[in-house]
Order: C-alpha cells, then structure tokens, then sequence
C-alpha cells in the first residue's frame, strides 16, 4: 500500500448513514448526504447510496459532476452568475439568495432545457450567506424572481448555521425558518415543500426528537462520515468517528535535541514557535505535511506517538516512547474534518478503502509491525 494515503472504511459509512436515515425517516426529515469533505469520491458515494440515501450534496461543480445522476443532486454553495450553466448541468437543485444569480440561473436553464428547483437561502444569525431573515420584503421580491423564471422551481427555503458564526440551532431560530415558509405559501400561493433545517449541528436536535415540526430536511456531511456533534464538538456514541484512517511512512528517524539552536525568527509559515527543552529526543518525519493535511487534526492511532509540528511537506514526530519505529514504518492517524478534507483534496495523497474485516486485521497487524519484520502481503483467499 503506498503511502501517504487516507483510508476509508465503508462498512463504517454506511453504518452511520444507516443510523441517520432511521432518524430521519422517524421525524419525516429527508436527508441530503454531503460529499465535499471527500471530494465526491466514487466508492463512498456508492456506499451511502447503498446505505439508503436519497439525495447528494456538494458545495463544487466539479465533485457535483461526479456525482451519479440517479439521485437528485443539491449544489450548497450559492452560484457565481458566471458559473450558472454548470451548476444547471451539474445539480438539480441548488441554495440561492441573489437576484442577479436568479436571472443567470433562468437564462441557463432555458438554454440546457432543464428544470431546476431553488432553495432559498435564510440567514438566521449566524451571518455566513443567505437573506437577512428581518429582511422580508427581500425574500419576498427574491421568490417572485424564482416565480418568475419558467426554468426555475420555487423549491424550499434552507438555513446555514454554526459554520461562522457559531450560532446553534434552536426553537427560536429555525421556528423563524418555518414561519418564513408559511409566509411565502399564504402571500405567495407557494408550496416550499422543501424547509432545509441546516447541516450536522441539527442532528442532536434530531436524535433527541426535538427538531421543530415544519423542519424536513437536513444536509449532513461531518456527522455523517465522522460521527460527531458539531454542535458541541463532541462524538455521538452510537456512530463511529473512525471511518477513516490517515497513514504516512517514516522517511527518517534519528536522535536529536528537542530544543531548536540558535537565533529564533519566524519559520516557513512565518509563525515564531518555541519548543522546551525535554533533552535528547527520538524525532520522527513522516513524508506527509501541510499541503496534504492539517498536523492539528491528526490523532496517533499508536498513543505512544506525539506529533510536535509540520511543515509544508514533513510531519515531525516524537516516537521517544516507542523508540522501535524504524524507516519505511507507517504511522496510522484519525483525522478531523479539516484533516480530512486536506488530505482528499491533496493530490499527493492516495485513497484506499476496507473491504472486508480480513483486510482490515491485515492492514492493522502490518501498520503496527517495525519495518524489518514486515513480510510481503500474502495474496487475498478466494470465497
């Protein structure tokens, strides 16, 4: 197995998604599985598929188009004018919040002969993207243009929250989203039969029961494929939050002080760090660094493993306590959301998946075994 490469259990995935859409179909909630932290990777599209899901979602054109065109696909992020014809070709619906983008949106779909459906875009506080949910009269204007569009669908309206502003979701707020729809369907003659109660910061909502009736979809993305309450940044205990594996082979290993010598300026990042004097130290690079990965992100598998910094391509590590880590080793990692999306948005690093649990006990029995006792993988046994 080459490394650096990030590894994706898919029997994980789909057992979170599982979970998920058994709640969701509990409260009568649609759920839009988000893929841009993996870059709409193939084999784990097709396992959330196979898991259940319904609809797709992306924030890029180019991972929109890989997606199947099976299932409806929902773009998240609101267009560029300039950009109107791929997301017309590449989604089926899409998060708006401007006039301007509406009439590009128009003219597009005219030309592919494509319906689209729109969700409007309601910013309930958290001050990311959307309409001001005081401005009324701005959201009203912004539905008649969506009315107004003969390609264009009226949809739904939908929410962001936490991402910026770190505003949570609660009665009060996303009572404002639903109040919102039923507005535009009296003053209106709408339907909005779409009422998008924002990403992972609403499943704990979801899974309490105490998601406001009126809410009925959800685009989920890191709860789903890294179990975790992004509400407040803990982990569901009933989903795994080890679905994927970051692994990088040690390129050196070598006896150093643990303190830098000489005049301190800024490193290549232009950051001033100090470092204690722990004296001597067996320091480990992993071929593997910033441009791949976020080092801030990455948790040792092998707790004995300490990660003291990175550069743009070395990961520094402190193996003082497990001194048997030799060259060509493979150190294994879970990574965090913006871990994860560094390393499967890097071209650097390469995706592998699980496949069943034989490979599994192989991989883990040979990640963890020095380099010099490695042997070559025997070949997979036929069923």
């Amino acid at each position: 197995m080459k490394t650096p490469c990030i590894i994706a259990n898919l029997a994980k995935i789909k057992e979170n998604a599982r979970y998920i859409l058994a709640a969701c179909e509990k409260s009568g909630v649609t759920l839009a599985a988000v893929t841009k932290v993996v870059c709409a990777h193939e084999p784990i599209v097709e396992a959330l598929i196979e898991a259940g899901v319904l609809m797709l979602a992306d924030a890029r054109a180019q991972n929109l188009a890989r997606l199947p065109r099976t299932l409806p696909r929902l773009s998240l992020r609101p267009s560029d004018p300039m950009m109107a014809d791929e997301t017309i070709e590449n989604s089926e619906y899409s998060l708006q919040s401007e006039v301007k983008t509406i009439s590009a949106l128009g003219l597009a779909a005219r030309g592919l002969e494509k319906q689209h459906g729109v969700i409007l875009l309601i910013d309930l506080g958290d001050l990311r993207e959307g309409l001001y949910h005081r401005d009324r009269e701005g959201i009203m204007d912004l539905a008649r243009a969506v009315s107004r569009e003969p390609w264009l669908k009226m949809e739904g309206v939908g929410t962001n929250l936490t991402c910026f502003g770190g505003i949570l979701p609660d009665d009060h707020n996303l009572g404002a989203l639903i109040e919102i729809a039923q507005t535009l369907r009296r003053e209106l003659n709408l339907p909005i039969p779409i009422v998008s109660g924002g990403n992972s910061s609403s499943l704990h909502l979801l899974f309490e029961g105490r998601l406001p009736a009126g809410i009925n979809h959800l685009r989920v993305g890191e709860g789903l494929l890294l179990g975790r309450d992004t509400a407040h940044g803990r982990p569901f205990p009933f989903l795994h939050q080890d679905a994927f594996t970051l692994a990088a082979s040690l390129v050196e290993v070598q006896d150093k002080p643990s303190k830098p010598e000489g005049t301190s300026g800024p490193n290549a990042f232009g950051e001033y760090v100090e470092f204690p004097d722990l004296g001597p130290m067996r320091r480990g690079i992993l071929a593997i660094g910033r441009q791949d990965t976020d080092a801030e992100g990455l948790h040792p598998k092998d707790e004995r493993v300490k990660i003291l910094g990175a550069s743009s391509d070395h990961l520094i590590v402190d193996l003082s306590r497990a001194p048997e880590y030799q060259v060509g080793d493979a150190l294994a990692f879970t990574p965090d959301y913006g871990a994860l999306l560094k390393a499967y948005t890097s071209p650097y690093v390469y995706r592998e998946r699980e496949e069943d649990e034989w490979t599994r006990f192989w991989w883990w029995r040979w990640a963890a075994t020095p380099f010099s006792e490695k042997e070559e993988r025997p070949p997979l046994q036929s069923s």
